[in-house]
């Protein structure tokens, strides 16, 4: 028995959370949001992608919950993105101008 490795010690006190990872925001440093179409992964149906949002994520669930309801679809906040499961970009940049949020469609 030479291997002497440490399994399990109860030496090491009170744990820090300090080192928690924070909720991360995708914002560009411009201010303006980018509605992205992607397939890729999801048996080629298409989402729209808002980025580029400086939002709570409270703030990013309502704005969903108004973008999901107009556009009568589903979709989620995921890591500081907006997936709304839908085509019709021309709309929600229309939805996100009623906002007061300045936005483009990126990508084909």
């Amino acid at each position: 028995m030479q291997d002497n490795r440490l399994v399990y010690s109860t030496d090491g006190g009170k744990i820090n959370n300090d080192n928690k990872p924070q909720a991360s925001r995708s914002v560009n440093k411009d201010g303006i949001a980018r509605i992205h179409r992607e397939t890729k992964g999801r048996k080629g149906k298409g989402v729209s992608i808002i980025t580029g949002l400086d939002k709570e994520p409270a703030e990013l669930k309502d704005l969903c919950s108004v973008l999901k309801k107009k556009c009568g679809c589903g979709g989620a906040v995921k890591e500081g993105t907006i997936e709304v499961q839908t085509d019709a970009r021309d709309k929600i940049q229309q939805i996100l101008k009623q906002q007061g949020i300045t936005s483009k469609i990126a990508g084909g």
